[in-house]
């Protein structure tokens, strides 16, 4: 089976855990050793956790995996699950103690208006992840942290579009892999190829079709403050990269995130992309950044055409004419 998503780069591994009575889940990305990690976050409402250690100039080099969620920022708490997993395989940062400390960036997405408020993604979930996490195929649509994403939710669930976690990879010569694995809980609209509207705002009153968010924030120029939505991902490469230029390729990621999605980048979304090198390929990180546009694109559209209809929100194709 040929693998297009985000565990087609060597030592990759993805774990889900998913609640669909609850609408709500998460993911972890669990790295190989040395893995050399990255981020850029450009929306305005994010829920991240250890991000600031993966700049430029700061101590830690390498991260050990990534924890994306749903819940809110009740969700974090998934990444102590990560750690404990982590910590019993002896992996981490090694202090000068002897202590390790596993490096697990998070990030978070609001799913509470779907399923149960009540019911979060814990600790437990992600240490459960952890334990499930394989080189398989990525499941994209309705699973982990994609569980409760909704699209263009600016009328309700009635007129949203189902949303997901969705993955790509592109292979490019000399066996270098850019790929992209992305929970959409888009503000805005998803655009296709065409630059046409794959997913977002539906028309009322029935729904049949979409209107563009644009559109729709001409005639509501206060869109309703409640709003809480985001994209988070990861874009992961066997390319040989340093920090520096681990973080320019989550910075050039966001370019294919902002092609998929019209607008992007709100003071209602948390938009965040983790970048993870693995070092196994010679690279320029002109390339990497490119492709990791191009992938983020793909996963986004990727994760609209997988989801499946939940709790009264309907996916893409479902009463659509």
């Amino acid at each position: 089976m040929t693998n297009n998503t985000l565990t087609a780069v060597p030592g990759i591994r993805v774990g889900h855990q998913t609640n669909l009575e609850a609408a709500t889940g998460c993911t972890v990305i669990l790295c190989p050793p040395n893995t050399v990690g990255g981020v850029d976050q450009r929306g305005g409402a994010p829920g991240t956790r250890e991000t600031d250690l993966l700049h430029p100039m700061h101590l830690v080099q390498h991260v050990n995996a990534i924890a994306l969620a749903g819940g809110s920022a009740y969700g974090l708490a998934t990444a102590d699950g990560v750690m404990r997993y982590l910590e019993e395989q002896n992996q981490g940062f090694v202090t000068q103690t002897g202590a390790v400390v596993p490096i697990v960036p998070a990030a978070i997405l609001f799913d509470l208006s779907l399923g149960s408020a009540d019911a979060r993604p814990t600790a437990e979930m992600g240490y459960a992840a952890c334990a499930a996490a394989t080189t398989a195929p990525v499941d994209q649509g309705n699973f982990g942290a994609g569980t409760g994403c909704r699209i263009g939710a600016m009328l309700g669930n009635e007129f949203a579009t189902k949303g997901g976690i969705g993955s790509a990879a592109i292979t490019i010569a000399d066996n270098l892999i850019v790929a992209a694995l992305c929970a959409v809980n888009a503000f805005g609209d998803i655009i296709d190829e065409q630059g046409k509207i794959l997913a977002g705002l539906r028309q009322p009153p029935d729904g049949s079709q979409f209107i563009s968010t644009l559109d729709a924030i001409r005639m509501m120029p206060a869109p309703p403050s409640e709003l809480q939505n985001t994209i988070i991902g990861v874009v992961a490469t066997n390319a040989r990269l340093t920090k520096e230029h681990t973080n320019k390729v989550a910075q050039m990621a966001h370019n294919g995130l902002a092609r998929a999605v019209r607008p992007a980048h709100t003071l209602f979304d948390g938009d965040t992309l983790f970048a993870l090198a693995t070092g196994e390929v010679a690279a320029d990180v002109n390339v990497v950044g490119a492709f990791a546009a191009e992938s983020v694109a793909e996963a986004i559209r990727n994760a609209v055409r997988a989801a499946t209809s939940l709790h009264g929100v309907r996916a893409l194709n479902s009463e659509l004419t």
